[in-house]
């Protein structure tokens, strides 16, 4: 003998009230008493049922219940960085409070530096799109989330696209930490930046390529050195904010004749591959080099080193993104969130040599 599958219908009859009373236990999309909630949600325990069909459900509403998070890069490279993962956190975390799912887009930079449009961008279902890097008005993603008419908010700003931006005071933050380092007497401090676009490549910067600086942290960490009043002694771009990359650049900027004697690298990660290059080549930091980043994460396997770093509130930013996004739902036009970050000093630190 075989059972149906229990209906909602079923659970209203158990529970005493209408299907429609039922429906708005379930969604609560409309007022209900507390215990009449209490009776429906009994009745559907009792008989295995857990809840509307989520596709009849998106049918009727119009809306799928899904975000797409269109990640810029490689997603083998981005679940790498603690950064990109600690963000996602805070995004899916808060989008889990709403009952809302995520569906993951990569939107990697061709050999062009551009990127290219995902399939799924133009036919996944979805109600907003969440892109974790700031879009310029032009770029190709962003154009062609418009010709569906899909709300955005971008994860780095501030953007000429006019979207809704969650931003951090990243260049406030990297010209304290670089007057930080002019206090304690360096001056000659060099850096190691993030990559400046799509095109990643690890070397000195020139004239020709800083032409070329897209990317918006890239270009406000640097921009920090002139408010701070100082001009870098190298600027060396690295190809990635993995410990690797980092470490290669390291190497360029502190295997010289007169190597600086304290480097701001523009991530964590970018920093510890600087300092293990400084290790490698019996420089002791911070002796002989002070090396600061930029991120705030934890990095046990460092030790005895602590970084000194500008710490970004990154479970925050993700959690901001999703309260855009709920806005965004609500028929709302969101304001762009700025987060503030703090200087904190490690051990990596110090006042140059005598």
């Amino acid at each position: 003998m075989t059972h149906s599958r229990p209906t909602l219908a079923d659970v209203a009859g158990i529970a005493g009230v209408s299907v429609s009373t039922a429906s708005l236990a379930f969604s609560g999309a409309g007022p209900i008493a507390d215990a009449t909630r209490a009776r429906v949600l009994a009745a559907a325990a009792e008989l295995g049922y857990s809840g509307p069909n989520p596709l009849g459900r998106s049918l009727r509403s119009g809306r799928s219940g899904i975000v797409g998070v269109v990640i810029g890069d490689q997603l083998r490279r981005s679940f790498r960085d603690p950064v990109s993962i600690q963000v996602l956190d805070g995004l899916v975390g808060a989008l889990g409070t709403m009952g809302l799912g995520v569906l993951l887009i990569p939107a990697n930079p061709g050999a062009d530096g551009a990127r290219a449009p995902d399939p799924l961008l133009e036919s996944a279902p979805m109600d907003v799109a969440v892109l974790m890097w700031g879009a310029r008005e032009d770029d190709s993603v962003i154009a062609a989330l418009r010709r569906r008419g899909m709300p955005v908010v971008l994860g780095e700003g501030p953007s000429s696209s006019g979207l809704p931006v969650v931003a951090i005071e990243d260049r406030a933050g990297s010209a304290a930490l670089i007057r930080h380092l002019a206090d304690l007497g360096h001056r000659r401090i060099a850096t190691v930046t993030l990559p400046f676009n799509g095109r990643r490549r690890c070397g000195h910067v020139d004239a020709a390529r800083m032409g070329e600086l897209d990317w918006t942290p890239t270009r406000h960490r640097l921009e920090a050195f002139g408010d701070a009043g100082v001009v870098p002694t190298a600027v060396v771009e690295s190809a990635a904010s993995l410990v690797e990359a980092g470490q290669a650049a390291g190497r360029i900027v502190l295997d010289v004749d007169d190597p600086p004697t304290a480097v701001v690298a523009q991530s964590d990660l970018i920093a510890a591959g600087v300092l293990l290059a400084a290790r490698d080549l019996g420089l002791r930091v911070p002796q002989d080099v002070s090396v600061a980043g930029f991120d705030g994460l934890d990095l046990p396997w460092l030790a005895p080193d602590v970084l000194t770093t500008v710490v970004q509130p990154l479970t925050a930013k993700g959690e901001a993104m999703g309260g855009l996004v709920a806005q965004l739902l609500a028929g709302e036009e969101p304001a762009s969130v700025l987060l503030p970050v703090d200087l904190r000093l490690g051990t990596t630190t110090a006042p140059p040599r005598t």
